[in-house]
């Protein structure tokens, strides 16, 4: 071997084991950062197929410490469930609530129900429903005496997407106004050409009570273009009225987009907050937003920053707009997050991660303001035997506790309800 070989794989084997150790080096910060900031991390529920299949969104907490969430696929009909996890003395009693059937009911929920003016349990389907591209649905409990333990709901189908001008394939959680009217966001339907399987990019609507029934109005509907196009995690409203949200494609660089519609008088207005570009602002935000107390929007992007897993992100509110600024890059730590992020009363946030951490199938963590950065904490890295790859966000309680599903893992691998105490 020739000197000039020589030096050659000398440099070769001195890369190779720089990268070794720098790899080495990455997976021990993500173990320290683990070991450092244990949580508790406990099973609820394991699902097994008939009492659910595959929970996709987060849950809602009721006053009580009660739990409520939805599953994709599963129950009496492999159509999708609404159930309830209550506390009982030191353990949790599951309680199916609803089996969709996949007919004109519904099928497939991908959101999370929520609570009404009125106490009853609202939600949508992403198919079923008299055109099969889904439904608004209300929940209540059953108006007779239940004469067994398990007392199944009743569910009233409130709207039923057409996939034309009003939408279709309902995804993300829905909001109510002080009069009681729902608003939420549809994946397809309405203009331009974004979801290859239906006609469409998406709609804003809204659902006002008359005389016993719902008459849907499309707010918005997107075009796939400027405007954005598939919202695929419903909007908010801010104290003035107006809703934010964010779409997954479209905008300036067809990489999606931050929202805000605007009541005008005689409709509503969309003005495009930020266009995201694919470089280290992010790209294809499929969470929602979340306020705080100052007026500042949060959300993630699945994708791109400077690692291209995906970034959390702020919009200030400034006198004349908002500002975009990114607080976190995402690596091998916790990659592709997806649901809405959590605010906690001190500033922190909370969400979770698709894949990554130390067993690759995806994170709960905690992003913590600290002189000028954010700081990540792992709160727990799933191994998939008790969850993996969780999808919606988590909810957290008074007393600090998260609670969250994961679609897949556990003793049956059909998903698991999960607590993390500190």
């Amino acid at each position: 071997m020739t000197g000039q070989e020589q030096d050659r794989s000398r440099t070769f084997r001195i890369d190779l084991w720089a990268t070794i150790v720098a790899y080495a080096v990455a997976l021990l910060m993500i173990v320290l950062a683990t070991q450092l900031h244990a949580q508790t991390y406990t099973v609820l529920h394991n699902f097994a197929g008939s009492d659910g299949d595959s929970p996709q969104a987060g849950l809602t907490l009721d006053r009580a410490g009660n739990l409520y969430g939805t599953t994709r696929y599963g129950g009496s009909y492999n159509a999708g469930t609404v159930f309830k996890v209550t506390r009982q003395g030191s353990g949790w009693i599951f309680t199916p609530l609803y089996d969709f059937r996949g007919g004109s009911d519904g099928k497939s929920p991908d959101s999370r129900v929520v609570f009404g003016p009125d106490g009853s349990l609202y939600g949508t389907t992403t198919y079923g429903g008299g055109y099969q591209v889904g439904v608004v649905f209300k929940l209540q409990p059953s108006a007779s005496a239940c004469k067994t333990a398990l007392c199944p709901w009743t569910e009233t189908v409130l709207y039923s997407f057409t996939g034309q001008s009003d939408g279709g394939v309902p995804e993300g959680d829905l909001v109510f106004d002080q009069a009681g009217n729902i608003y939420g966001t549809t994946f397809a339907g309405g203009q331009g050409d974004c979801v290859p399987l239906y006609t469409g990019c998406g709609a804003v609507y809204e659902l006002t009570p008359s005389q016993g029934r719902w008459n849907a109005t499309v707010l918005h509907t997107f075009t796939g273009l400027s405007d954005g196009g598939s919202p695929t995690s419903g909007a908010i409203f801010d104290q003035a009225g107006n809703l934010y949200g964010t779409t997954y494609v479209g905008g300036a660089y067809s990489l999606g987009t931050v929202f805000e519609l605007t009541p005008n008088g005689s409709g509503w207005t969309e003005n495009v907050l930020h266009n995201f570009a694919a470089g280290s602002d992010g790209a294809s935000p499929e969470s929602g937003l979340t306020f705080d107390s100052s007026g500042d929007l949060y959300g993630v992007t699945a994708f791109g920053g400077s690692h291209t897993y995906g970034t959390a992100f702020e919009l200030q509110a400034m006198n004349d707009g908002f500002s975009y600024s990114i607080l976190y890059n995402f690596g091998l730590e916790s990659e592709t997050p997806v649901p809405t992020l959590t605010l906690d009363s001190a500033g922190n946030l909370y969400g979770t991660a698709q894949s990554g951490g130390t067993g690759n199938v995806g994170a709960v963590f905690e992003l913590t303001p600290s002189a000028g950065s954010w700081n990540y904490i792992s709160l727990h890295d799933f191994t998939f035997s008790s969850g993996g790859y969780p999808l919606g966000n988590v909810v957290l309680d008074a007393g600090g506790n998260l609670y969250g599903t994961t679609p897949y893992g556990g003793t049956g691998e059909d998903g698991v309800v999960f607590e993390i105490t500190p």
